[in-house]
C-alpha cells in the first residue's frame, strides 16, 4: 500500500503517453501537478472521474495545474479513451506497473466479496518543486476537480 506521505518528494518516473511520447515527472518541475491513478480506461467510475477533470480543465489550468492520469492500460487503449471523451490531458500507460508500484497504489481490493489485485484510485497533488502536498485516497469522482481546488486553496492559506 501507499508508503508515501504528504511532504515527501514525489518519486521520479517516466512512461509513454497516449501518443507514444515519453513523459517524465521532471517535465513538470515548476508546475503544480494533479497526478491521478485509476484502474481502467472506459469503465463507469473511471470515466466519471476523467470527465469531471475534463469538464473543469480550464479551472484547473487557471489555478496552475497540469493533469496527468496513470493506469495499467496500454497507449492504444489510452488513445481510444482520450478520443472517445475528448480528454485534454496526458494519460500515461503503465502496463508493467513501474510508476504504479513506486506510488504504492497497487494492492488487494474487494468487490462483492471477491478479492483481487488492482489499483486503488488515488490522486497526488504535487507542488512546483515536486513535493506531495495532498493525497486523495478516495477521490470524489463526480466532484474531483472541485475538491482539488478547495484543498489547494486551504493549503495555500496555511
Amino acid at each position: 500500500m501507499i508508503a508515501l506521505k504528504e511532504g515527501d518528494k514525489a518519486p521520479a518516473f517516466s512512461g509513454n503517453d497516449q501518443d507514444g511520447k515519453k513523459i517524465a515527472l521532471a517535465d513538470y518541475i515548476g508546475k503544480k501537478v494533479v497526478l491521478y491513478f485509476y484502474p481502467e480506461d472506459d469503465t463507469p467510475t473511471c470515466t466519471v472521474q476523467a470527465c469531471n477533470l475534463r469538464d473543469n480543465y480550464a479551472l484547473l489550468k487557471k489555478n496552475g495545474f497540469v493533469v496527468v492520469g496513470v493506469s495499467p492500460d496500454d497507449e492504444k487503449k489510452h488513445k481510444k479513451f482520450e478520443a472517445k471523451f475528448g480528454l485534454p490531458f496526458t494519460l500515461i500507460a503503465d502496463p508493467k506497473h513501474a510508476i504504479i508500484d513506486k506510488y504504492g497504489v497497487w494492492g488487494e481490493k474487494k468487490l462483492y466479496g471477491r478479492e483481487y489485485m488492482g489499483i486503488h484510485r488515488t490522486t497526488f497533488l504535487l507542488d512546483e518543486k515536486g513535493i506531495i502536498r495532498k493525497i486523495f485516497l478516495r477521490p470524489k469522482n463526480k466532484q474531483h476537480a472541485e475538491e482539488i481546488i478547495k484543498v489547494w486553496k486551504e493549503i495555500q492559506s496555511t
